[in-house]
């Protein structure tokens, strides 16, 4: 939040909503973290099924993220939007009234599929700045993700005070407030709408100079007359409708971006594994209870703000885009090695700094790294195609995590995170070599 005050008069009209709309669709991701424990109990539900309410949340990612994109690129980034945040309304208000495991399930596929819109508003975003500005406006939604991160916890640990259902319906009704705040404040930043260009010509008919007209007019005057400008030789489109549709093998777009891709693909299920396990492992290692994880949530959430709202731009300013990436994997790998051995907070708080601080440093620079690989009118589907292979990694991290972690709360699962960010390493060293 600090990051976002700074420098407030410097952003463009209209981001202020944006972030927000970010924000509040990460709090309905966030809000399950801290109360896993309560839910695996009251449904009883073993790990892995707690750790998959996660991954139901992203599964319906996966399924809609590029096709809210695709939508964005066509009718404009804020319809868009507002059914987003819709939609987390619904979700949370289903999740919180959910009286069994499968209803629970169907409020969290909802919230989802919601959420996948989040690629949208960093199109929005890149729309919005110059390539100069990416990072810092980026870097201003990655800390709009910690907010939610920080919000989501520590609603879900308060509001479990007066009942396991109550943070889903404040969720709710947060939801709902900023879709109507939204809805009257909300621009649209689409440069291909009417609203971005409203005086964009329509076709070479539409362009005409006066020049003289050697052939004489009535009464044999040579009056200028309007004649249709030589037409411009036109720029290529890019793909609609059957085309873009095909497979993302034959989008040379999604091709070019495949490396990164692979590199957001680890790290997520990586990052996601510790998400969806670490209340439970540190119930079993560290004593951890419902309050003490939300507040271990909350403070990992609010490195993860101080990180994208102000050190992201600064450090990929100085040192580039693709070197930011490579520090935030070395960061994210160091983090889960130390903290697949803890048994206490000698070893758990540096690894959680370091995983952390690796996390908000990566996360912003692979969205930024990804709209420049893109133009203006194809960053929803370049930018969807992250957030949907991100939410089939936080299908898989949370599954896997939660199968590694088992009943003994085993450490293998940061280790298997490890191997991964290990992994994502060395694409990114050879995408920069390439």
């Amino acid at each position: 939040m600090a990051g976002l005050r700074r420098g407030t008069e410097r952003l463009p009209p209209g981001f202020g909503t944006i972030w927000t709309s970010v924000a509040v669709d990460l709090i309905g991701f966030g809000i399950v973290l801290p109360i896993l424990p309560i839910y695996a109990r009251r449904f009883h539900a073993s790990s892995l099924a707690a750790a998959l309410l996660v991954s139901a949340f992203s599964a319906a990612g996966f399924v809609t993220a590029p096709l809210w994109g695709r939508l964005s690129d066509r009718y404009g980034r804020r319809p868009v939007i507002l059914v987003s945040l819709a939609g987390t309304a619904l979700g949370s208000l289903l999740t919180g009234a959910a009286t069994g495991l499968v209803l629970l399930f169907v409020g969290r596929v909802i919230d989802g599929a919601s959420g996948a819109s989040i690629s949208v508003a960093q199109a929005a975003a890149a729309d919005m700045a110059p390539a100069e500005e990416r990072s810092r406006l980026f870097g201003l939604l990655g800390a709009a993700f910690g907010i939610g991160f920080v919000a989501g916890p520590a609603i879900g640990a308060l509001g479990a005070l007066w009942g396991p259902r109550v943070p889903f319906f404040l969720a709710a009704a947060l939801a709902a407030a900023n879709t109507v705040v939204a809805w009257r404040r909300l621009p649209e930043t689409h440069p291909r709408t009417p609203a971005a260009h409203p005086a964009e010509p329509t076709g070479p008919a539409d362009r005409r100079v006066a020049s003289p007209d050697p052939r004489p007019g009535p009464g044999g005057d040579r009056r200028p007359r309007s004649t249709p400008a030589p037409a411009a030789p036109a720029a290529p489109a890019a793909p609609a409708g059957p085309a873009a549709a095909g497979p993302a093998w034959r989008n040379p777009l999604l091709r070019a971006a495949l490396p990164l891709l692979v590199v957001a693909f680890s790290a997520m299920v990586a990052f996601s594994g510790f998400e969806a396990t670490f209340a439970l492992f540190g119930q079993r290692h560290l004593g951890l209870g419902i309050g003490s994880a939300a507040a271990v949530f909350v403070a990992v959430g609010a490195v993860i703000v101080a990180v994208q709202g102000g050190l992201v731009h600064e450090v990929s300013r100085r040192l580039g885009e693709t070197t930011t990436l490579v520090v935030g994997l070395v960061l994210d790998t160091a983090g889960l090695v130390v903290l697949a051995p803890a048994r206490g907070w000698a070893l758990a708080a540096p690894a959680l700094l370091l995983l952390t601080v690796g996390q908000g440093l990566l996360q912003t620079t692979m969205a930024s790294a990804l709209a420049g690989r893109a133009g203006p009118g194809r960053r929803g589907q370049v930018l969807g195609a992250q957030q949907s292979v991100s939410a089939l990694a936080r299908i898989l991290g949370p599954a896997a995590g939660g199968a590694l972690l088992g009943s003994s709360g085993s450490g293998v699962t940061y280790l298997f995170g490890a191997a991964l960010s290990l992994f994502a390493l060395i694409v990114t060293f050879w995408d920069r070599r390439r």
